[in-house]
């Protein structure tokens, strides 16, 4: 077979004989999208990984690779700039991670941002401590859209805060 066009005309003609209506179903786009994702992932995965080794982080355990298929990572530094956002940010809310990166991650929240869950955020954040909460964010064409957002400080191993980890979902 020199090309896949000579293999659908054969699976059509097999078909046809069989009497089936039906057209043979090509997964390239499928196979592509998985293959895309799995290198997003890993590229993802190591650039976290090489932020933490440079950074020398002390908790680095996380399984990134199986977070990175249902949930966005967002990193800030301790000034709570963002420093890195996972390349699946854009399928949550629209923005990419160079649109993302040195900004806060304020610049999600908006009018129906609720304050007392922002407040609770920010005040888990002063004291070091992580935190799992659902807030209203916008998308970057103005939608609505619930995040819940699994926050927690990353230490360097002299003790001193070094970055922020969010784990976000869309809820």
């Amino acid at each position: 077979m020199n090309s896949f066009l000579e293999y659908d005309k054969g699976v059509a003609k097999f078909n046809q004989e069989l009497r089936l209506i039906t057209s043979p179903i090509t997964s390239w786009d499928f196979y592509g999208d998985i293959i895309n994702d799995f290198r997003t992932i890993n590229s993802d995965a190591k650039l976290i990984n090489d932020l933490g080794t440079q950074s020398k982080w002390l908790n680095g355990n996380w399984d990134l690779k199986n977070i990175l298929k249902e949930e966005v990572i967002v990193v800030t530094d301790a000034s709570l700039k963002i420093v890195f956002a996972s390349q699946n940010i854009a399928k949550m809310n629209g923005y990419t991670p160079a649109e993302v990166i040195g900004n806060s991650p304020r610049m999600f929240q908006g009018e129906k941002t609720c304050s007392i869950v922002s407040n609770e955020i920010r005040e888990a954040i002063m004291n070091k401590v992580s935190f799992e909460k659902k807030v209203i964010n916008y998308k970057k064409n103005g939608d609505l859209y619930y995040c819940l957002i699994k926050g927690f400080p990353v230490f360097n191993k002299t003790g001193d805060l070094s970055h922020f980890i969010a784990f976000e979902q869309a809820a």
